[in-house]
């Protein structure tokens, strides 16, 4: 990505001003200066604290970077990853919930079915995806997608990257606890393989309804939590000021996840986040889904539904 059309984070100041510094030499190098080896050095200066800063990101800085808005987006793992894209809407109950989208298509040939909750990249798009907070119709339309993939023996992806599901007053008269409770459930009961990946931000019951799978991945930088900082923050300190804080002692990390047990895997994002090198980083989650299917594709459906259960028995009895 362009440093110009790039977005720094508060923590990125003296990154954004050395790539801002060598913007303007570039410029006085078109215009004939001979400065190559000051533009290098000053690269070279910037990408090595780059590389410090990320090394030793803190909790509250992982939460930034999760939801920074040019991380890759649910779509863009279906452009990158997955071919003969068919996306089903509805939930044949009340309606579309464009905030999760799903639907069945081929990855690398075989046939698998998708979902994931789309945040949107532009102002329209937001809005129009409900920043990726579904409401009841899009856990039903989840539920459904997982019927059909059991019916006909195709291996569940679900990419999750939401702030949780939504909360407004129409989803909760429809049933939205009722209807991410189902979605679970229908998780626990498949018969065929599933694997969720976390990309972002895997915030509440909106991201565990399609995140109980048999092998679950965890972006580097990416969250998990029951609730956001801020709103642990408001309830436990009566004080959204402490969001920091609250981040550090939820253990929200990726690196703390893999450590209690609840993910399986940590992908390695590129220096600097998953949106400073977005394609190399949707290769690598390819990857990883490959191999993942691969080590479950020997099991029948029973001993799926097993190893399923057993791997969210022993959350949290095992420390690594």
């Amino acid at each position: 990505m362009p440093d110009h059309m790039r977005s720094y984070l508060d923590f990125e100041k003296s990154v954004a001003e050395l790539d801002s510094k060598v913007d303007e030499l570039r410029v006085l190098a078109a215009s004939g200066s001979d400065i190559g080896e000051e533009i290098a050095r000053i690269e070279e200066k910037a990408a090595q604290a780059l590389a410090d800063l990320y090394a030793n990101l803190t909790p509250w800085q992982k939460t930034l970077v999760a939801r920074h808005p040019q991380r890759p987006h649910f779509i863009d793992f279906i452009d990158g990853l997955i071919t003969e894209f068919t996306p089903l809407a509805g939930d044949r109950k009340f309606g579309e919930d464009a905030a999760l989208i799903g639907g069945f298509g081929r990855f690398r040939g075989e046939s698998i079915c998708v979902m994931g909750q789309e945040k949107g990249a532009s102002t329209d798009s937001r809005i129009k995806h409900n920043f990726g907070m579904a409401r009841p119709e899009g856990y039903r339309k989840a539920v459904r997608l997982m019927e059909m993939a059991e019916r006909f023996g195709i291996p569940v992806l679900s990419i999750v990257d939401s702030a949780g599901a939504y909360p407004g007053i129409g989803a909760e008269e429809r049933g939205q606890a009722e209807a991410i409770a189902r979605s679970t459930d229908a998780c626990l009961l498949l018969g065929v393989p599933n694997v969720a990946i976390i990309t972002g931000e895997g915030m509440s019951g909106g991201a565990i309804a399609i995140t109980t799978a048999n092998r679950v991945l965890m972006f580097e930088h990416a969250i998990y939590s029951v609730i956001s900082p801020e709103a642990a923050s408001s309830i436990l300190w009566r004080d959204g000021t402490k969001a920091q804080e609250a981040a550090t002692s939820m253990k929200i990390t990726a690196q703390d996840m893999l450590r209690f047990g609840v993910i399986d895997r940590i992908l390695k994002e590129p220096v600097g986040g998953a949106h400073r090198d977005a394609a190399a980083m949707i290769a690598m989650t390819g990857e990883a889904i490959a191999q993942t299917l691969s080590d479950l594709s020997h099991l029948d459906a029973d001993a799926i539904r097993k190893h399923r259960r057993q791997k969210f028995l022993e959350i949290g009895r095992k420390l690594g």
